[in-house]
């Protein structure tokens, strides 16, 4: 007798799971930066508009895929169409990916929470050097927040070419990241449906918390004045459309098989077109939320800075000139630099390579995203703050949460799949699946805890699934509006709710969307072609910053890997069925004759 399918206990939990899914990093360090790069408020123009035009309609096909047929990414392009079974396969590897090195985050977000408890916290000073005569060199040349990131968190490497040894102390925390994960998807939705409660609702609370902070931070004016005021000259730059279709897209969380996975455990009759709305709504309103949090930190550290760059220029020019303190101030210190330069031209002179160009403007302009932001600037606002310590912790719990609510959805759209499959259902229960795709991811993930970790890190970020995922959902719409067939698929959907598909989803589904995600990927394809030799930034610790440095050939070769294994799943399996049916005809007209 077959199972019957698990569902959700009700369709908040449904939703729940799907914001916490969709919220993710992200939406924290990701948007800000590209406010930040892309026109400031101007960015939400195009932002909103992608999300209209691709980011709904792409979301609610998925939904109602899953809903439809019930089953995992496997199964229910399967069902779609024998030749797009390769899709539901590309899908899980590419979450496999995913898996394998996102959970490091929370190994970092771990990391660091255990030691927000020191006082004072251990990234706000730099640490003298081994002879107790002087602050350590590395840290002095960059700063003690960027000297806690490379050396004492990540023990960083000169290049990708030296491994190095494990960080023992990263990979307990990897260990112990990748033990909750399991704890959270033991028994499937019965747990996953409780956890997201909590990993969805902590970050807005520590964000609300956060915002009230942060509007009180003097500078939090300058971020958030840079942040709203429109430069809509760079509507006219393409890349401001490209980078606000592309933040939609991956920040929904498409074409993973995580959001298929979560709705084939909804009831058949439930409302998914309301939901699709509510999570892109929800999702889109959480970016601008977090990035007017982390402009108003972002103003008090940069204004922060500018202050303590006018500090060291006054003192140094009231010491060299033995002038009256109180005489220079920060309103005049431009007047006074222009007096001395032409009164005390010689002295002046020899003290200009030690005066700094002070500009709020410069260090508002500064843009950083991923774990720059996360593990950097953050880290360097939080150590200016009072109680920092309590603002540390609230701060890389957030992180926690929202690294969390990521893994449950990515974990789901390969368990899903695979517990769907009689056979391995037969032979193991979910606990088992689950636990050895966690063992496996684990045991893989340990490279990213070597010294030579983070660039690794970075090349399963930057390439294991931007042009995939694009293909992947390309192969989607295509399979469901011109395979499947969008009329029979809409009947279907009027079947299962009782409702008709409005003519806005029809369009965007069958000439709207597709033909985004075309550009889009033409756009990162010719990108990728253009750039010639691969490239990534290094720590240099002698300069005490990054530099640039080309891949050797077999990072190159992983990065051809990972980009290929999701197209061939996809290509091998249509071949396939083209190739088996071809053959089935023969066999038949040979019966026959």
């Amino acid at each position: 007798m077959e199972k019957t399918r698990p569902v959700w206990d009700n369709p908040l939990q449904f939703v729940f799971a799907c914001i916490s899914y969709a919220v993710g990093l992200g939406n924290v360090w990701r948007f800000p930066y590209l406010c930040q790069m892309y026109g400031g408020g101007g960015f939400l123009i195009p932002y909103l508009i992608m999300l209209i035009l691709e980011g709904m309609p792409l979301l609610y096909l998925e939904l109602n895929v899953g809903q439809l047929l019930r089953q995992g990414s496997i199964g229910a392009w399967k069902s779609i169409s024998p030749y797009l079974g390769g899709v539901g396969i590309a899908s899980m590897v590419v979450s496999f990916f995913l898996c394998i090195y996102y959970n490091v985050i929370n190994a970092w977000a771990f990391w660091y929470l255990f030691h927000s408890f020191q006082e004072p916290l251990p990234w706000s000073n730099c640490p003298v050097n081994s002879n107790l005569s002087a602050y350590n060199e590395e840290c002095e040349r960059s700063s003690p927040t960027q000297y806690f990131w490379y050396r004492e968190t990540m023990n960083i490497s000169p290049s990708i070419l030296q491994s190095g040894e494990i960080q023992w102390e990263l990979a307990v925390c990897l260990i112990l990241s990748w033990f909750v994960v399991y704890l959270c998807i033991l028994r499937g939705t019965e747990s996953t449906g409780k956890v997201v409660y909590v990993t969805a609702l902590i970050p807005y609370l520590v964000l609300l918390i956060y915002l009230g902070r942060g509007l009180t931070l003097h500078g939090a004016a300058n971020g958030l004045a840079f942040m709203f005021t429109p430069k809509l000259e760079q509507l006219a730059n393409l890349k401001t459309w490209i980078n606000a279709a592309t933040q939609i897209f991956f920040s929904l969380g498409l074409g993973f098989g995580s959001l298929i996975a979560f709705a084939s455990y909804n009831e058949p009759n439930n409302n998914c077109e309301r939901h699709a709305i509510i999570v892109s709504l929800i999702n889109s309103g959480t970016s601008i939320f977090a990035s007017i949090v982390t402009f108003s930190i972002y103003g008090f550290k940069a204004t922060f800075n500018y202050e303590n760059c006018m500090s060291r220029d006054i003192l140094l020019l009231t010491n060299t000139f033995d002038l009256e303190e109180g005489s220079v101030t920060t309103e005049n210190l431009g007047d006074m630099k222009n007096y001395l330069n032409a009164t005390f031209h010689q002295e002046y002179s020899s003290i200009v390579p030690l005066l700094k160009n002070c500009s709020l403007e410069k260090e508002l302009s500064t843009a950083v995203q991923g774990t720059g932001l996360a593990f950097i600037v953050y880290t360097e606002a939080i150590k200016n703050m009072e109680v920092s310590q309590l603002w540390s912790v609230m701060y890389f719990l957030m992180l926690l949460m929202l690294g969390l609510g990521s893994m449950l959805g990515s974990t789901a759209a390969i368990i899903t799949p695979l517990t769907d499959s009689k056979f391995i259902s037969k032979h193991l229960p979910k606990e088992a699946v689950s636990g050895l795709l966690c063992f496996t991811c684990c045991i893989i993930g340990l490279v990213f805890t070597l010294e030579s970790g983070s660039y690794w890190f970075d090349i399963f970020n930057d390439y294991s699934v931007t042009l995939s995922l694009l293909l992947i959902v390309f192969a989607e719409i295509i399979g469901v509006c011109y395979v499947y067939g969008l009329s029979r698929f809409e009947n279907d959907i009027e079947m299962m709710t009782g409702h008709k598909l409005s003519w806005y989803w029809k369009i965007m589904w069958g000439f709207t969307s597709p033909l985004l995600i075309i550009s889009l990927f033409i756009f990162y394809l010719t990108d990728y072609i253009m750039a010639g030799t691969l490239q990534y930034k290094a720590w240099d610790a002698t300069l005490g910053q990054l530099v640039t440095k080309d891949y050797p050939p077999y990072a190159l070769a992983v990065i051809g890997l990972l980009l290929v294994a999701p197209v061939c799943c996809i290509t091998v399996v249509a071949i396939v069925n083209i190739v088996t049916r071809i053959k089935r005809n023969e066999n038949c007209n040979v019966i026959q004759t």
